[in-house]
């Protein structure tokens, strides 16, 4: 008798928590919401390009960008440089193109191996 009492008293306490508060607002497509107390978070994943410089030709004023994550961007395309956070510099996307490399030419500033590419 006494078992039978627990069984069914638990199982009301798992009914009651899970019919708790729902939300009627919806997110928008492709994003997650994180709630935290009363206040709402929407999180939307970043779409920019990002790429990686593998190989810096100072006389020949170009670098080879490496895009292993993600599509490779398009021809004519000016990217910045950035190194620790700060943009450092700036290339044109001229090809060729192998493979997930891609070749820029530098248009201003500095270039190390190790900077990112980004279009934003």
């Amino acid at each position: 008798m006494r078992a039978s009492l627990l069984v069914v008293l638990l199982a009301a306490w798992m009914v009651c928590g899970c019919a708790g508060h729902r939300s009627s607002v919806a997110a928008p497509a492709g994003s997650s919401v994180v709630r935290s107390g009363d206040q709402r978070l929407i999180v939307t994943p970043e779409r920019a390009l990002v790429g990686k410089v593998i190989k810096v030709n100072e006389a020949g004023r170009f670098v080879v960008l490496n895009y292993s994550v993600g599509p490779l961007p398009g021809l004519e395309l000016r990217l910045g440089l950035y190194r620790q956070g700060l943009k450092v510099g700036e290339v044109k996307v001229a090809g060729p193109v192998y493979e997930d490399n891609i070749v820029a030419d530098i248009v201003a500033g500095e270039a190390a191996v190790g900077d990112e590419a980004r279009n934003r």
